[in-house]
């Protein structure tokens, strides 16, 4: 029998997001990769002449996986700091190496480049899931390309356009998250070594001034965790700057979901197009005929969340006091997380819902059918026109026959003013002539993403 549960975790973990962003920003993965960064800093240190034995070195690889929790708990409870809590943890497994761990470092060596790393491997899982997500929108958007449906502005029957463009207004929403996303990618600097406010002071000391080697030496502590840019300048931390960036990306991705999930709402209101529904799903405790559109619903709630905390980058950023202040650490420790898991939550709902859409095709013709009268209109006013009507006189007469839909064409077709016959009216009234480009909109559109 499962124990009761007394101690609150996160649904973000229990329930949406994916096992390999949890164990991102895991504290298993956090702490080994805070070790990985002290063994590539002693690495770079005896490369370039600290006293630093190849033992030492052994010795701190050899352990970096093998971290004692409870041990660094203890510390931490007695020295209140968790950085040095695991600086002694690493020392009593490495005792040969103990004396030169961290050497030369401030804690923002480990936590601030270890954050990095996190997010830009949440980046790369993020990209990875929503090419996966415009892999399947592209193929629902070509299998519905020239599917005519209600077009709706204001809610309201507009013109007609087709299943598949519509399906192109989300892709391309996407599409410039995922050009967002790139851009950062490739634009992702690592802290590197820069000390207590960013002068590289205590680095330049450990090689009596040679300048030469503190580069040399940031030079291979990057590239060993795989960064080709380090930031220029900084102060104690990497500027809080590229969190507003980071998240913003984030909060892009946030819009487009938004935006996606709730014309999906809408038209599983109107019948036309739903989420999948699983055999045994239950809509309502209390009405079982409903069929809610829950994956979408929840897509959105998720998705307000992480618009708000991008938010708090912004005051983050705007409010740290010159080289260092500490306000941000217990801000950053909840909002870097919960929003690559949340936007990872969001785009497993996402894919979830992409793979398996249901259309409604007999409701969709049904609705196309009833509007179709007032679908017309327009090609009608400029029918009229191209045969020399004035403009605003025929848009006048349509705006006062089109107060009946009933028999509307019929009444059309006897009005002398507007002076089109029963043939010419029935030819604006074909599909083709009402969707427009919206089919070779869709393909052209999808050749650009081959």
């Amino acid at each position: 029998m499962e124990k009761d549960k007394i101690a609150y975790e996160s649904p973000l973990t229990s329930r949406y997001a994916s096992k390999e962003m949890s164990f991102i920003f895991s504290p298993r993965y956090k702490f080994t990769t805070w070790r990985k960064l002290w063994l590539a800093l002693a690495m770079a240190e005896k490369k370039a002449g600290l006293n630093i034995t190849p033992k030492q070195i052994e010795e701190l690889r050899a352990n970096v996986e093998k971290i004692n929790f409870e041990k660094a708990a203890e510390y931490e409870k007695k020295f209140h700091h968790d950085v040095m809590a695991h600086i002694y943890a690493y020392g009593e497994q490495c005792k040969e190496a103990r004396k030169i761990i961290h050497l030369g470092s401030t804690s923002c060596y480990v936590t601030d480049n270890t954050e990095l790393i996190q997010m830009r491997e949440g980046l790369k899982l993020l990209k990875k899931k929503l090419l996966l997500l415009l892999k399947e929108l592209s193929s629902f958007a070509k299998k519905y390309a020239s599917l005519p449906t209600v077009a709706y502005t204001h809610f309201q029957p507009a013109q007609p356009t087709t299943v598949g463009k519509r399906a192109t207004l989300w892709m391309q929403d996407f599409l410039f998250d995922l050009k967002d996303l790139d851009a950062l990618l490739n634009d992702f600097p690592f802290l590197g070594l820069k000390g207590a406010t960013g002068t590289q002071a205590s680095y330049l000391n450990l090689f009596d001034g040679d300048e030469k080697k503190v580069l040399e030496v940031e030079q291979h502590v990057a590239k060993e965790m795989g960064f080709e840019k380090v930031f220029s300048v900084t102060g104690q931390t990497y500027p809080r700057k590229q969190d507003v960036r980071i998240l913003d990306v984030l909060k892009g991705l946030a819009v487009s979901s938004h935006k996606y999930c709730t014309d999906l709402r809408l038209l599983s209101h109107v019948r036309e197009v739903s989420e999948p529904r699983e055999g045994s799903q239950v809509g309502s405790s209390a009405m079982p005929y409903k069929r809610n559109p829950i994956l979408a619903e929840r897509v959105c709630g998720l998705a307000r969340f992480l618009i708000s905390l991008s938010e708090n980058s912004s005051y983050t950023a705007a409010l740290q006091w010159l080289e260092r202040s500490l306000d941000d650490s217990s801000n950053r420790r909840l909002t870097l997380s919960e929003s690559f898991l949340t936007a990872d939550s969001i785009l497993n709902l996402l894919l979830r819902i992409s793979k398996n859409l249901t259309v409604d095709k007999e409701t969709i013709k049904k609705q196309f059918q009833e509007n179709l009268p007032y679908f017309a209109t327009e090609n009608i006013l400029m029918a009229s026109v191209k045969k020399g009507k004035d403009r605003q006189v025929i848009h006048e007469r349509l705006r006062h026959l089109s107060k009946d839909k009933a028999q509307l064409i019929e009444r059309i077709a006897k009005d002398k003013e507007i002076g089109l016959t029963k043939k010419e009216l029935q030819k604006i009234l074909q599909d083709e002539a009402l969707i427009g480009r919206a089919s070779s909109q869709v393909h052209s559109f999808l050749k650009t993403l081959i």
